[in-house]
């Protein structure tokens, strides 16, 4: 590895429950060393949260409830985590936004005081998306060849991202090439198991099942009878117009139908 170290440092990587940094909890982590002089340490362990894993995570990661029922839970393997990362910089994939969060919470509640201050922190996507950016512009030149004129002027914006398409469905033969097949393609769930675009409501066998926060694992239908001022919150706040409905729909009585 080309890069001067003066002190070790530790690429990250965590499966978890889900992709609530503050609420979800770690089912695998692994914590790569490397030293000034190049050598490597590895740690690499499945972590049993204490919770079920929901089904939608371990269609992503495959790590089930049986995988993990006889693995330490995170406040057992905290010691000897927070000794492998004594006196280290950090680094990895989205772990500014992810991983070390997660790690944060999980010290946390674990009762072992842990902190990125102090510590170099290398994320490996931020540098990709420096390189490699992600905003019209760049997105013309890949796919049309050309420079932009007049960027953010919105005539010379729209007329771009028209040739932008023309230019991806000349490109890509297996791109849907209707407007209803277009939509399913860009608005295409990360799990078929989700009701709602962002996963809050998921199906687990026939039941809706709440997928975030304090009610997690719980039946909508166990909500409505028992928790149904937490419905009303959803329904007060930020959430996406489909999960709301679903809340909103569920106090009123009508629950979704799987197909």
């Amino acid at each position: 590895m080309d890069i001067q170290l003066n002190r070790p440092v530790v690429f990250i990587d965590v499966e978890s429950t889900g992709v609530s940094p503050p609420s979800d909890k770690i089912v695998e982590l692994t914590a790569l060393k490397i030293f000034p002089d190049k050598s490597e340490e590895i740690l690499s362990t499945r972590i049993n949260p204490g919770v079920p894993i929901p089904p939608e995570a371990t269609a992503i990661h495959g790590i089930t409830d049986a995988d993990i029922q006889d693995k330490p839970t995170f406040k057992q393997y905290a010691p000897k985590l927070i000794e492998f990362l004594e006196g280290c910089d950090l680094g990895g994939f989205n772990v500014k936004r992810f991983d070390i969060p997660i790690l944060e919470s999980e010290f946390r509640r674990a009762g072992v005081e842990f902190s990125r201050q102090g510590r170099h922190i290398l994320d490996v996507q931020t540098i990709y998306h420096k390189y490699d950016p992600r905003d019209l512009s760049a997105a013309y030149k890949k796919y049309c060849g050309k420079e932009m004129e007049n960027h953010h002027a919105s005539e010379s914006d729209v007329r771009a991202t028209f040739e932008i398409l023309e230019s991806q469905l000349k490109q890509y033969s297996d791109l849907p090439k209707t407007m209803r097949e277009l939509h399913d393609f860009c608005n295409e769930r990360r799990n078929p198991n989700w009701l709602d675009e962002e996963g809050k409501f998921v199906w687990v066998g026939e039941e809706v099942v709440i997928n975030f926060g304090p009610h997690r694992g719980k039946s909508l239908s166990y909500l409505v009878e028992n928790e149904s001022g937490f419905l009303g919150w959803m329904i007060s706040k930020d959430f996406l117009p489909d999960a709301k409905k679903i809340a909103s729909d569920a106090l009123k009585g009508e629950f979704p139908k799987k197909e």
